[in-house]
Formats: structure tokens, sequence, C-alpha cells
């Protein structure tokens, strides 16, 4: 399977972080939080321990989650508007990606991935039995539409979207997805979009999702995460939104998986839900995202453009070094720097290099000046 798809060695991910804590580097590689989650949070998690919320739920999942659920979803700058039918909680995003691909997908199927993209998709579509087909984005991370459309053939059974994007920050527009449509409307081709950064859009912009268009929503999943949202990813509980039917269908492989997901957690999300503001969460991660940005202009490490959404921030450093591999640069600034980061590469199927590497700025304040400090004093 390595081979025939060439997937890269994903270990990058762990072996990053574990240079950091080896040679105790700064560590900005990852996406997980290093600092404590809402007390009230905590509080509801408490109380969900003291109401017996310890039993299985319903496949579908908790009540009152959905329910808020589908009230917080109402209340977006573009609302998505849902019934009890087309919510669905899952344990996580990639749980909800897998099962979608198994619940969709025939022995060679073609599914298109845009990449850079999370290394996840690839694996998943082949062990459903599926083809990935690689659609790369412009030099500037924007999608070339010709480009995608060469890609759509008759054995396209999905395309895997992913707004706000990681690694490149960028975002799906409404004009965007009703160009995806005009593409695809006159074929059974399934959307899988993965929206887990959806509060974290930047300078004024507005998430928008796949759910929103009214004829794309009819063939489309849709995949949120709590766990990206409330900073919280060891709770492991997501959503997901799709049509009735779809849902069914994705129910029958659910049920032979995990069933259902943590109870206590869904009931702690589900208060919690009824008094979270996101734009206070998504104002505290644009700060942070200026706050590195900032200080990293002060470094011969070059931000392009400041990310639209998202945890990460991609960062070209062809200026400073014009010899080393992304890989290299990334181990290099780690082990001999002491800051850690993702090479680029890493989120590609077929690129042994890229001129830039991807950090995450969803840490502490302190830790992001105490890095950003250091690599202005070692650069």
């Amino acid at each position: 399977m390595q081979n025939k798809y060439q997937f890269h060695n994903y270990s990058y991910f762990t072996e990053m972080s574990a240079l950091a804590t080896l040679h105790q580097s700064y560590d900005l590689a990852l996406g997980l939080p290093n600092f404590d989650i809402d007390s009230r949070l905590k509080y509801f998690l408490k109380e969900a321990v003291d109401q017996n919320t310890h039993s299985y739920e319903s496949l579908a999942g908790n009540i009152l989650l959905i329910d808020n659920i589908i009230k917080y979803n109402a209340a977006r700058y573009f609302p998505i508007l849902l019934t009890q039918d087309e919510v669905n909680i899952v344990p996580c995003s990639t749980f909800a990606l897998y099962t979608t691909l198994q619940t969709i997908l025939n022995l060679g199927d073609e599914v298109i991935v845009i990449q850079p993209c999370y290394y996840t998709y690839a694996p998943s579509i082949v062990i459903n039995g599926g083809i990935p087909i690689y659609c790369e984005l412009d030099n500037d991370f924007t999608i070339l539409w010709d480009l995608l459309k060469n890609c759509i053939t008759e054995k396209t059974k999905a395309i895997i979207i992913n707004s706000p994007q990681n690694p490149t920050g960028k975002m799906w527009s409404a004009k965007d997805w009703n160009t995806l449509y005009e593409l695809i409307k006159e074929q059974e081709i399934y959307i899988i979009s993965e929206e887990i950064y959806d509060i974290y859009c930047y300078d004024d912009r507005e998430h928008y999702s796949a759910f929103c268009h009214p004829e794309l929503k009819k063939r489309t999943f849709s995949i949120f995460s709590f766990g990206k949202m409330f900073h919280a990813t060891g709770w492991k509980v997501s959503y997901l939104l799709s049509t009735k039917q779809l849902l069914e269908a994705f129910r029958s492989k659910q049920q032979y998986i995990s069933y259902s997901s943590n109870a206590p957690c869904q009931y702690a999300i589900a208060k919690y839900l009824e008094e979270f503001n996101p734009s206070v969460s998504n104002l505290q991660m644009q700060k942070k995202r200026d706050l590195f940005c900032e200080m990293l202009s002060d470094t011969p490490l070059l931000v392009e453009k400041k990310t639209e959404g998202s945890f990460y921030q991609l960062v070209n450093f062809e200026s400073y070094s014009k010899n080393l591999s992304d890989v290299d640069f990334s181990k290099w600034l780690t082990v001999e720097k002491k800051v850690s980061c993702l090479p680029l590469s890493a989120f590609y199927q077929n690129k042994k290099t890229t001129n830039y590497i991807r950090f995450s700025f969803a840490k502490s304040d302190e830790l992001i000046i105490q890095a950003l400090d250091h690599l202005k004093k070692v650069l």
C-alpha cells in the first residue's frame, strides 16, 4: 500500500514532538493546546458524573446535545438549519471520515484529495477499498479549478474538502462551494467536508459550511470537532451533519465500530453549548496568531500571508536556508535551535520537499513569546 500510493512515513507527526521533548525544545509542531479548558466545562463534566450518565448513549447521540447543536448552528452568521435526523454524534473527526468512506465506497472507487492535507485522508481511502486521486493547490495555496475538473472521472465517488484548512489556513467561501457544485452537479459525487476549525476564522471572515449550500447538502457529510472548539481533544466527541438517509447508512457501519461516543462528555458539552460564545475563543486565537506573526517578523523566516483560519501558520524558510529540505530544516530547527515545527511536505503524498514549515500557535502566550524570543536570538 505504501509503495503503490506513495504514502509518507507519518512518524513525522510523533517524531517532531519526541525530538522536541528529547532536546527540551519549544514545541510548536502539533495543534495540541497547552492551556486549560474553560472551568465551566469542567464543572459540567463533574455534574455529568453525578447525574449517572455512564451507560451507552444511542447511535445518534445524547438528545440534549443534538438539540443544542441545532440551536448553535442556527445562530451562526451563515446559519446551518438542521433537524434532529441530520445530526450524529461521533467519537472524533477521524472516525467520522473513516466511517463515511466505509459507508459510500465500493472497491475501486476514486476519492479526490486536495493537498497539502491532513495525513489520515489517503490511508483511510485505501483501507476502505478506494483509490486516492491527488489534486494540488496552486503555489499560493488557492484551488485550481481546471485541475480539479480534470481529476474528476466516471469513477469519482467523493471529494474531501477541509475548511479552514490544515495546514494552509485557507477558507472556502460560498462562491467556492457553488463553483464545486457546478463541476459535479451532473454526477453522483459525495462531499466529505471536514470543518473542525470552523470557529477559528480571522480578520472578520465567517465560516461558510458545505451544509449551507442548498444542493450540496443533499450529498454532503460535514464533520465538526468539539475537541478543537473547546481545546479538549482528549474528550473524543465530535459531530457529523448529513441527510437522514445518509446518516442511516452511516449508522449501519458505526454500530459495528464504536457504537456510541463518551456519554459523560456528551452531557457536559451539551450543557456548555448553552453558554459557549465562539467569538471569545476566536478572538483569543486570532491574538495568538498575531502575536506569533509579529514576533516572527524579527527573524529571517517569512510569513507570506497570515493564516485565514485554523491553528496553524505556514512560514517560508527559503531566504534563510536554500540547501536543506523542509524535513531536514524542521529537524535542524528542533534539535539545534530548540523550536519545533513540521515540514509542509508531510502533508503531501508526492512531494519530497517544499520551502515551507508549519507552526501551531494554539499555545499559551508564554510559550509563544519564549519560543519566538529564543528564535530571534539564535537565527
